[in-house]
């Protein structure tokens, strides 16, 4: 417990919380700038301003209210299924935005910047629902191999980027952005193929999946979740074994730290880049196989939606660290699920959580403007000061 005290009130993990409390400050405050009753109020400030700053409070609260309501606990439903319901589209939004997220964490602890999850979990939907709507098997052989399909599919995909920077030392941005877009293409086309288009439909969408090839809804039809979240779970669980405790995850942190010293330590570079990278592929693949198989009956266009670039997001957000990543995803998860009730029952502009998450963003990268914003000292300079100090000391002696 003590442990688990100390890692969430170190510097780096409380500069994370505080970032997310700047993003949240400064979209209550885009909040109240875009609600019609505040600019309203705003008219006769200087008359009347408490009837401006009780707009502005019934504007900030309302809306993060209905962000509460949408994506933790429906207070105000009439049921318990709608009470319970939004916590249930929390776990389902940050199912696959978590499992992309794992799979940046592995490629950014290992030195590589890997922006191809939208490509990646475009694969492993193409490959799962492939084996989902092609086959009439049983539930526990049809299952695992639409699964299966869709993980070697993008493994294969994101070791393609990893072979190519092996060989040519191309760059792994650059390529991975231009694999997302062949990736989209390559989707929107199969989809317009007998091979992959639902019989007689004109817009380009698969056939159902099978019952057998779904995830199990264990909660009931009237929700989203499904047996994918405790796939998510697994593989939190699995990557810190392999990022912490593995040999592997040892030659990929060393990798991380300096490419040059793991290639004197007898490290096969090349070969690790392609592991490296069919892992985070496969990570990703795992969110499209939960998004077609799972929440999802079919394969469209927009299966990837936005999860791999959220995934990037995610991966910063939690420091590449798998229960960072986790926690990560269920904040973005409920960012998702809860703007929806936001704009529907408050007229917040959705555009607002996209706001709020590109400033949590902005602020991660900055550690040196959130330590401003709040007044914390920089323990980097605090502890050369130390250094210095006893160093002083030492020569006076």
């Amino acid at each position: 417990m003590n442990k688990l005290i100390k890692q969430i009130f170190n510097p780096s993990a409380l500069v994370t919380v505080l970032a997310v409390l700047a993003s949240f400050i400064i979209g209550g405050l885009l909040i109240a700038f875009a609600n019609e009753n505040v600019q309203t109020a705003a008219g006769y400030l200087f008359a009347r301003p408490a009837d401006f700053f009780l707009a502005v409070w019934n504007s900030v609260f309302g809306a993060y209210d209905a962000l509460f309501r949408g994506s933790i606990f429906n207070y105000k439903a009439l049921d318990t299924i709608g009470m319970i319901k939004p916590l249930t589209e929390t776990l389902s939004y940050a199912t696959p935005i978590t499992l992309a997220g794992l799979g940046m964490a592995v490629a950014f602890r290992s030195g590589l910047f890997n922006i191809g999850g939208t490509g990646q979990i475009i694969f492993g939907a193409m490959g799962a629902a492939w084996v989902g709507f092609s086959f009439d098997l049983p539930a526990y052989i049809h299952l695992p191999l639409a699964v299966f399909a869709g993980v070697v599919a993008s493994a294969l995909f994101g070791g393609f980027v990893g072979f190519l920077k092996a060989a040519t030392g191309a760059n792994e941005v650059i390529v991975t952005i231009m694999m997302n877009y062949i990736a989209g293409l390559l989707l929107f086309y199969v989809l317009t193929t007998p091979l992959f288009q639902a019989p007689g439909a004109t817009n380009p969408i698969s056939p159902e999946i099978v019952e057998s090839a779904k995830y199990w809804r264990f909660m009931g039809d009237n929700f989203r979740i499904n047996a994918s979240f405790f796939v998510m779970l697994a593989m939190v669980a699995t990557v810190w074994w392999l990022l912490n405790r593995s040999s592997v995850g040892f030659q990929f942190r060393a990798l991380g730290h300096n490419p040059n010293a793991a290639k004197v330590a007898g490290i096969n570079i090349g070969f690790n880049y392609i592991l490296v990278m069919a892992i985070s592929g496969a990570l990703a693949g795992l969110a499209g196989t939960s998004q077609v198989l799972g929440a999802e009956k079919f394969l469209t266009p927009s299966v990837a939606a936005s999860f791999g670039f959220d995934a990037i997001t995610v991966a910063l957000l939690g420091r590449s660290k798998p229960l960072g990543v986790l926690a990560a995803g269920i904040l973005f998860g409920a960012l998702r699920a809860g703007a929806v009730i936001m704009q529907a029952n408050q007229k917040v502009p959705i555009d607002i959580v996209l706001i709020v998450q590109s400033l949590v963003v902005l602020f991660i990268a900055a550690p040196p403007l959130v330590r401003l914003m709040f007044g914390l000292r920089d323990p980097e300079k605090k502890s050369a000061k130390k250094a210095a100090k006893a160093e002083s000391k030492g020569v006076a002696a």
